[in-house]
């Protein structure tokens, strides 16, 4: 059988024998045991004519792809193709009975199968430098993505449906009942398992979180508020100076060292768990890390730009030099995971991110990189961990199990079940669902997103994390209401905000740029890691609101003062005033400069709240200048409106401006709008300052678009590749279809002119160039005569081909049968392998060479499809695949043409 390079030929020759008699005993072993699972079995192979032909025989119902599917597995579910680092024990064996390989499992020998043999040849030196100068021309971007095609779901989904309804027994009624409800069981499981992650995470994190300063007389397992039941004098916390004070150091010093040890040692803690995820999967060319690491960079230094789409390799552009295919790594716990939720939930596989691995390593990371203090969050990671969530639980139906599509409604209700667990915001997490990661978000989805919110929200009140009897992370209550004069201030911090929400996402970009490209950092990440534990540790020690945990700092900063008399933030007059703003400034530079270089590190980190924590601190400093303008000219105009009573507080109350400022900063990092203003809304439960909230939003997302048109998921979507085709923005096309349509080459078709039976070894040959381009879930096009008569996608292949005794001789039969025939005698007729048209697609979607460019994306968008045929003059002209068109946009963007 021919190969695509002598390399690979050397190999086969020398191994063919072995691996046939090999996986020929496999096979047999296996055999033993039970039947082999065909593919096949519900499919009728040959129908009377093509308008009866069942739809459900173009859909093979094998193993369905998923989020922990392994790359390459072979026969023994060995998955070959993951390189395991040595931190990564056990990684391979978590995997091993990962279902829905894109290279399916197979229960027969596979000694002629390309998926088999590449696996184990791609570590050969030979295969991996002949590899990349072959096909320069054909390569595809993202070829270790498999996309959803969501037509094709839809239809598998609506003939079982069909069959369900069809009927009209008792049984039949229940069974249909039970298909309906299936749906509302599991957002109400995804719910309540959440909800208690986000309990322990919680109890935990306090619990360990004030090690830092000192332990509880009475259980060193107490933080500080049970140890002390919320009161100032307590005898029962001892603090590290006090019970090391025979040292001869002052307590001080005994506190600082101590804080410092235990926030580098829970970072680290943090990083070791994180760095056990770590993943390695060939790649057909270079690409960047699949993590939240902005400094990721192509192995190709100097060929332009990393933000640049035109500095890595061009899959339209011949390569310079033989080139080794690097592997693609990413750290599945690492961040907070909303950029990678946000490209699965648009169609595509990412494999890893969603398993159980990554939720139970995540979650106990999370803990110790909340408890470290240093400047993340855990709302973002909770996103992500209830996404991991819902994709496990999808598993107890086969109903969401074997459709992706299926799936991914209910991985859209897990993501905004997170955000309402993280929050105590079950409205705010149904709008961010539907405004910042959904892709796919019907109508009933929206209601079972709502009911998945208030399952996880009674969860969360009734297990009380928080020790409040509410279920928001914090609670202000706001008495007085704001004056008209205040609704300039509230312009002034949406546009403070939304200009800091922009200069953060530029200053991450900078600092991923320069200091995390030296050689030592990207080896080590751990050493990162440390680097930054220790400046924060050193820098936050000794200025109270820097110490404080980000959660309780935006609690005193956005509280009135009532609520803070212990803060120090209730001044009376205009010296304290002023007094207390120098103290801010001090807290705001730190924390603003520690988000920037924490943002990207290999630990669950989400950037929510730390961004609202410096917006927050920048939204306190401009109420307290406010107040004391207040206080010092109380005659004044401007202030007539201001009661003649009540403090420094009468006229201006600085917690809602730091509430305002921390909305609109937050809005120009994530660049949330109405989801922004109805968790501020839940936070304090007060109507008459919505106005003020979505005010200062709107003019931040505003502001923050005109500065920095990316959000930072978009940046992180952008540094690190991933094929997302945005659906909510709309690009300004000037070409047609025709552009873009690569030239119809013989090896990329399947001709059926002069016989509908084409020999094996060519299809094979076929199958092998187009994985060579890596197009591992592309399609042959079958042609007669130049007319598009169907298609068969490559994995059907693959496994078609392989279920073949006698590759080497066989003859496949490539058209679909259209004369009548007797139905027991078609379901009567044994099964011939070499019958490949249950594996084609008869109706392809196709589009005029001349099609507009907008209505390839609309196709692409509104249907979700996988690639897209072109036809000229009614004949077969080329075939557009989705990755090839996300990257046609993304050259669009940087270039500036949208």
């Amino acid at each position: 059988m021919p190969r695509s390079n002598a390399s690979y030929q050397s190999i086969n020759q020398t191994n063919d024998d072995e691996d046939d008699e090999d996986d020929s005993l496999a096979f047999s072993a296996h055999a033993g045991h039970r039947s082999p699972i065909s593919p096949t079995a519900a499919r009728r192979l040959h129908s009377a004519r093509t308008s009866d032909l069942d739809l459900r025989s173009r859909l093979p119902s094998r193993v369905q792809l998923d989020e922990r599917s392994g790359l390459l597995v072979n026969t023994d579910h060995r998955a070959r193709a993951y390189v395991s680092a040595p931190n990564t024990v056990g990684l391979l064996e978590s995997r091993r009975t990962s279902a829905g390989s894109i290279r399916l499992p197979k229960h027969h020998a596979r000694a002629n199968s390309w998926g088999f043999n590449i696996a184990s040849a791609l570590t050969s030196s030979g295969l991996a430098e002949s590899k990349a100068s072959l096909f320069a021309d054909e390569r595809v971007w993202y070829d270790q993505f498999t996309s959803t095609d969501w037509v094709h779901d839809s239809i598998a989904d609506a003939f079982r449906v069909r069959d369900l309804r069809s009927r009209k027994d008792i049984r039949g009624r229940l069974y249909a009942w039970f298909d309906g409800a299936q749906g509302w069981i599991l957002v109400a499981l995804i719910g309540c398992i959440t909800a208690c992650i986000a309990y322990f995470v919680n109890v935990t994190e306090t619990a360990i979180f004030d090690i830092k300063e000192g332990y509880c007389k009475e259980g060193w397992y107490f933080g500080k508020r049970k140890c002390c039941y919320g009161g100032e004098e307590c005898p029962a916390w001892q603090t590290w100076g006090l019970a090391m004070k025979t040292t001869g150091l002052e307590e001080k010093w005994i506190d600082f060292m101590a804080y410092v040890f235990f926030m580098v040692l829970f970072a680290l803690a943090a990083c070791l768990l994180t760095l056990t995820t770590r993943t390695e999967i060939p790649s057909a060319f270079s690409m960047t890390t699949l993590d939240e690491n902005l400094g990721a960079d192509r192995k190709h230094e100097g060929d332009g730009d990393i933000y640049s789409i035109n500095g890595a390799i061009s899959p339209t552009e011949p390569l310079p030099s033989p080139m080794k295919p690097s592997a693609m790594v990413y750290y599945p716990a690492a961040g907070s995971g909303v950029a990678e939720v946000k490209v699965i939930l648009s169609g595509f596989v990412v494999h890893g991110y969603l398993g159980a691995k990554t939720l139970v390593v995540k979650t106990v990371a999370l803990v110790f990189s909340i408890a470290s203090g240093l400047s993340l969050g855990k709302e973002g990671p909770y996103v992500h961990i209830a996404t991991c969530v819902g994709n496990i639980a999808c598993r107890v139906f086969s109903k969401y199990n074997h459709n992706d599509g299926k799936r991914r409604e209910m991985l859209s209700a897990a993501a905004a079940c997170g955000v309402g667990v993280a929050f105590g915001a079950p409205i705010g997490g149904v709008l961010f669902s539907l405004e910042e990661v959904s892709y796919y978000f019907p109508a009933k989805t929206l209601f079972r997103t709502f009911f998945c919110c208030i399952a996880a929200a009674l969860s969360v009140k009734f297990l009380d994390p928080y020790g409040t009897g509410k279920i928001v992370i914090f609670e202000v209550r706001y008495v007085t209401d704001w004056e008209f004069f205040e609704i300039f201030v509230f312009i002034l911090l949406g546009i403070l905000g939304g200009a800091l929400g922009a200069l953060f996402i530029k200053a991450s970009g900078v600092w991923a740029r320069t200091f995390r490209r030296i050689p030592v950092i990207k080896r080590w990440p751990i050493l990162e890691v440390a680097l930054v534990a220790v400046i924060t540790g050193v820098t936050s020690f000794w200025n109270r609101y820097t110490k404080l945990a980000v959660t309780e700092l935006l609690f005193e900063i956005a509280s009135p003062c009532e609520h803070t008399d212990r803060s120090g933030l209730c001044p009376q007059s205009g010296d304290e005033i002023m007094a207390v703003v120098r103290y801010l400034c001090v807290a705001f530079i730190v924390k603003a400069l520690l988000t920037t270089i924490t943002f990207g590190i290999k630990v669950p980190a989400g950037i929510y709240v730390p961004s609202m924590v410096v917006g927050g601190l920048m939204g306190r400093i401009v109420g307290h200048l406010v107040q004391f303008l207040t206080v010092s000219f109380p005659n004044a105009g401007v202030f007539a409106s201001c009661p003649a009573d009540g403090g420094a507080e009468r006229c201006v109350t600085p917690g809602v401006y730091a509430l305002v400022a921390a909305g609109a900063t937050m809005c120009g990092v994530t660049r949330l709008s109405v989801t922004l203003a109805v968790i501020l809304f839940e936070l304090t439960g007060s109507l008459n300052h919505v106005l003020p909230f979505s005010l200062a939003v709107l003019v931040a997302k505003w502001t923050a678009d005109a500065l920095e048109p990316l959000s930072i998921y978009d940046l992180l979507t952008d540094m690190n590749s991933y094929p997302m085709l945005d659906n909510k923005i709309r690009p300004i096309f000037t070409t047609d279809l025709g552009d873009i349509t690569p030239r119809v080459r013989p090896h990329r078709v399947i001709e059926i002119s002069n016989s509908p039976l084409v020999p094996a070894k060519v299809l094979r040959s076929k199958l092998e160039r187009l994985h060579d381009a890596g197009e591992i879930d592309g399609g042959l096009p079958i042609l007669r005569h130049g007319v598009l008569i169907g298609l068969i996608p490559a994995p059907d292949l693959e496994f078609a081909l392989d279920k073949l005794d006698n590759e080497e001789h066989s003859l496949c039969l490539m058209v679909s049968n259209t004369t009548w025939q007797d139905t027991e005698e078609d379901e009567e007729r044994v099964h011939d392998p070499t019958d490949f048209t249950p594996y084609i697609d008869p109706a392809p979607v196709a589009l005029d060479i001349h099609s507009p460019m907008d209505l390839v994306f609309q196709c692409f968008v509104k249907l979700g499809l996988r690639y897209v045929c072109v036809l000229q003059d009614g004949k077969f002209a080329g075939m557009v695949h989705k990755k090839a068109f996300v990257k046609y946009v993304k050259e669009l963007e940087v270039s500036g043409e949208t």
